[in-house]
């Protein structure tokens, strides 16, 4: 199937409709509203989007005219519900559907942050995994996902999907003059910026891991109360 060519709203009610089939099936398919609040939710999302119903029911109808999504209705529901037939659409296996959901949702990532992130909708058993769906998505026909340059200051090269058409270069950092190197190197050393990097990405997954964990215990809970309603 030819790329769809998503814009930044379409790609972020998929990837809300697709993630939220996954993590929280019990809720699936979403009302216009619930899927409203799915793609202004705080965590999970980079960037954080505020986005009103209107805009979202208009993407919802873009994205059904391109066949990746359906409406569901019925005599016993009094709203529409919407539901995704992404990877149906693109004959993609879970570990796939998952890593995409993720790039959709958050932009570029190295293998360690999608494999930490991508987790709550694949159990992916290390980073090797992460690394074979990855390579399975570049090489496609279609392609889905592109390696980015290496950013200054990072170990890692980062992917992103290409849904949305090729992502934007990264701005690169000027660099440093001979002068600002030769005083560089008198200065007291420092923990340098690749260490700061990935201590604040690991810092940055394990919180996200957390507010995943604690939003599953409230849906739960709230599924547990309404046994008793």
């Amino acid at each position: 199937m030819p790329e769809p060519q998503l814009d930044r709203v379409e790609e972020r009610v998929l990837a809300c409709l697709v993630e939220k089939a996954i993590t929280t099936p019990d809720y699936y398919p979403l009302t216009l509203n619930s899927l409203t609040a799915a793609c202004r939710q705080k965590s999970n999302r980079n960037p954080v989007v505020d986005i009103d119903e209107q805009t979202v029911e208009s993407a919802l109808e873009r994205l059904q005219a391109m066949g990746l999504t359906r409406v569901v209705t019925g005599a016993d529901q009094r709203v529409a519900k919407y539901r995704q037939v992404f990877g149906e659409v693109y004959g993609l296996q879970p570990p796939e559907v998952a890593v995409l959901c993720e790039l959709m949702l958050r932009g570029p990532q190295t293998l360690g942050e999608l494999r930490g992130r991508a987790s709550r909708m694949h159990p992916f058993e290390d980073i090797g995994q992460v690394e074979q769906t990855i390579q399975h998505l570049v090489a496609r026909s279609d392609s889905l996902v592109i390696q980015l340059e290496r950013q200054p200051g990072r170990k890692e090269s980062r992917f992103a999907h290409r849904l949305a058409g090729e992502p934007a270069a990264p701005m690169v950092a000027a660099t440093p003059t001979a002068t600002a190197t030769a005083s560089s190197a008198a200065a007291p050393r420092v923990v340098p910026a690749v260490e700061q990097v990935e201590r604040l990405e690991k810092l940055e997954t394990r919180v996200e891991e957390q507010q995943t964990h604690i939003e599953d215990l409230q849906k739960q809970l709230e599924s547990f109360r309404q046994q008793f309603e």
